[in-house]
């Protein structure tokens, strides 16, 4: 494979990069094993405090001496979502009540917090001085897309939309990584509203190519070296693989999540706010079939997600794929390696 602006820019061997997990997902061994093979291992850390991101980079740079980066969301709350209402607190259980009684768990308490922000969460960013920084749902502030440029911080933005990434252009990202409706997780939007922005890769490549300046990086559906053939021939100068890395045994995916991904049932996949609040890619399960047509009782994020994530715990203890979000993209019926290094070759 040969070198392009992405590996020039990242400092790295191969242009291929681990999407970055959140919701605990992510894992040092996962970043550390991509990132010693020569391409860029990613953790996404939104889900962490200030205090947990500094101790995560200290605990990867014990791992790997080679660029890695660290991904956070900018939009880091919808419209209520840090400060639900106590009525709406207690409408979102009455939705999830089942489930709780099910898995033998009881009501939670208001919490002092339903999660993140991302205006301290930056501050340690800045403080670290990560190799690479990458973002999704919006762009940071231009100031804070200074520093980075100032302490030699490689900033990637994300768009799913070609005006997304004509807005990352101008705003002086160094990277755009193009990610399709095929991808796994959450689709990132921040100039529409997410069902409306649902391009597929090999649509949206060559679109934003022909408008950008930067350089593009491919997303979504993409796990195996046809995939990134088909992608560079667009235009693209790196690939961003996520579900292949998840189903590796250094991911922190879980053997139940892991095995659903290499099951028949990861051939169906579906775009649902059941388990976040956000418009999210998973495999069809009895939960997000059943909260299909529950869009105005879903909480908004973060606070859906603080509720789904003490399900999702009782669920993995319990043996309960039905009632956990199991992320992953529509390319999962071509999966075939078990561990990280393997995918990254197999790729290359």
């Amino acid at each position: 494979m040969k070198n392009s602006r992405v590996s020039e820019k990242l400092g790295i061997k191969y242009p291929m990069i681990q999407g970055p997990f959140g919701g605990g997902l992510s894992s040092v061994s996962l970043l550390a094993a991509v990132s010693n093979e020569g391409g860029l291992g990613s953790f996404g850390a939104h889900h962490l405090s200030p205090k947990e991101i500094e101790n995560l980079n200290k605990e990867i740079q014990t791992k790997t001496s080679n660029s890695y980066a660290l991904n956070l969301w900018v939009s880091d709350h919808d419209d209520d979502g840090l400060n639900l209402s106590p009525q709406k607190f207690e409408e979102t259980y009455k939705l999830l009540e089942p489930y709780f009684k099910e898995l033998n768990l009881p009501k939670p308490e208001y919490p002092e917090s339903f999660g993140q922000k991302f205006s301290e969460q930056i501050e340690v960013i800045l403080k670290i001085r990560p190799p690479v920084f990458s973002f999704v749902y919006g762009v940071p502030d231009e100031a804070i897309l200074k520093e980075c440029k100032k302490q030699g911080i490689v900033t990637i933005g994300t768009a799913i939309t070609p005006d997304e990434a004509v807005f990352l252009d101008e705003k002086g990202v160094d990277l755009i990584v193009a990610t399709g409706l095929e991808a796994g997780g959450h689709r990132v939007s921040f100039l529409r509203k997410a069902e409306d922005s649902l391009f597929g890769t090999f649509s949206l490549i060559p679109q934003i190519v022909d408008q950008v300046k930067t350089p593009v990086i491919a997303a979504g559906g993409i796990s195996d070296k046809r995939g990134v053939a088909a992608a560079f021939a667009l235009g693209a100068e790196g690939v961003q693989v996520g579900t292949a890395f998840l189903a590796t045994k250094e991911s922190n995916a879980g053997d139940l999540h892991r095995a659903k991904l290499f099951s028949k049932d990861s051939k169906y996949t579906n775009l649902t706010r059941a388990f976040s609040g956000r418009l999210a890619r998973g495999i069809e399960n009895r939960m997000l079939i059943e909260l299909k047509d529950e869009l105005n009782r879903i909480a908004p994020y973060p606070a859906q997600g603080w509720f789904t994530g003490r399900l999702k715990k009782a669920a993995i203890e319990q043996g309960r794929t039905d009632l956990m979000s199991l992320w992953c993209g529509q390319s999962a019926g071509l999966l075939k390696h078990h561990h990280a290094a393997e995918v990254l070759h197999s790729l290359i």
